[in-house]
């Protein structure tokens, strides 16, 4: 069994899915491994690291596709390319089926196995493939660098003989995974830490963290048997607007994480809320690719407003390539595992296994 990726497209996306240390994993598995030419160069993984790793180099991303009974891959294949996956081959990676619907039907009907690895279940044996908590995870910590690079005062509460600078105060809505790290970074460096979210759950994890959760009175908890936010009512959007704009008017820094999986983004903070921050504050939005938490979020802009600056990145990931690569490659490898059969050599798309039958595009 041969396993190959090709580099993605890297005006949009710089991570790629192989990466030397993973190489050596996949080979002890009994699998060999397949990459074109210069597929890490722009991350300062050259060729010769990639074959010392027992990596087979290809002159063209054909043959690698060609050569290959699984390619694994962050984001789906050029159309192009279609021709050159054949029955019988497997595509892995995080497949987006609301975007790429037509293209993965037409893969399908050439007899292509697809997997989506976003659509991995929130069970305990799938923690260690599970590449939205991992990437997320950076994500949130990426934004918070980002939030306070463009903040001009001190994060930390300084004394000094001339007097005291007091610490940012930084609101973070949203608390999953992303949202958690953020709120973890900026204590970290100092700041003084909020939080909110519709999972009541989240409370204590913030909590824990040494932030402050701030609670919508007479609140439900909005949270799927999955773990995900879902869409909260419009009276607890009422009163969480209600809380957020007094919070806000002593806010520095807001990180913004708040998603609903395949749904628009839901607009968290209106434009009186925004109004009404102090000028010099700064709005990081996560949630910008999805139409943002914002009224005014535009994606790789920033916007000013009355001296409240909203940014937000299409893919913020691109800022951290190594790490965030580092570790979707070994989302990948543990899910590869899974799907192969070592004893005979060979992969088992077995449908009672719930990894298996929730990622696999049918």
């Amino acid at each position: 069994m041969i396993i190959g990726s090709i580099p993605e497209n890297k005006d949009l996306e710089k991570r790629i899915s192989l990466v030397p240390d993973i190489i050596k994993k996949y080979t002890n598995l009994g699998l060999e491994v397949n990459i074109v030419k210069g597929y890490g160069d722009h991350l300062g993984f050259n060729d010769n690291t990639f074959k010392n790793a027992g990596a087979k180099i290809l002159l063209s991303k054909e043959e690698v596709i060609k050569n290959s009974n699984i390619l694994i891959q962050l984001d789906m294949i050029n159309e192009n390319d279609f021709s050159i996956l054949s029955k019988d081959k497997i595509l892995i990676g995080s497949m987006n089926y609301s975007k790429n619907k037509d293209k993965i039907e037409k893969l399908k009907s050439n007899g292509v196995n697809i997997f989506s690895l976003e659509l991995l279940p929130r069970i305990t044996r799938a923690q260690s493939m599970d590449i939205l908590s991992s990437q997320a995870n950076l994500a949130g910590y990426k934004a918070v660098i980002e939030a306070f690079a463009f903040f001009e005062k001190a994060i930390p509460m300084m004394m000094t003989a001339a007097g005291t600078v007091p610490a940012a105060k930084v609101l973070v809505v949203g608390a999953g995974v992303a949202g958690l790290q953020a709120v973890a970074t900026a204590k970290r460096m100092g700041a003084v830490v909020f939080a909110t979210d519709v999972r009541m759950a989240s409370k204590e994890q913030v909590e824990s963290l040494g932030g402050k959760f701030l609670t919508v009175e007479g609140s439900e908890n909005l949270e799927t048997e999955g773990g995900y936010a879902k869409e909260a009512s419009e009276e607890f959007k009422k009163k969480q607007e209600e809380l957020l704009s007094e919070t806000l008017k002593k806010i520095d820094i807001v990180i913004c994480t708040a998603l609903i999986p395949g749904k628009k983004a839901p607009i968290i903070l209106k434009e009186g809320m925004i109004e009404n921050m102090q000028s010099g504050s700064v709005i990081y939005d996560l949630a910008a690719i999805q139409g943002g938490n914002t009224a005014y979020t535009k994606v790789d802009e920033i916007i000013d407003k009355n001296g409240v600056k909203i940014m937000g990145e299409k893919n913020i990931l691109n800022k951290l390539p190594v790490s965030s690569s580092n570790l979707y490659a070994k989302n990948l490898f543990n899910f590869v595992s899974n799907l192969y059969d070592k004893d005979n050599k060979k992969i088992n798309i077995n449908l009672e296994d719930e990894i298996i039958k929730n990622t696999l595009l049918k």
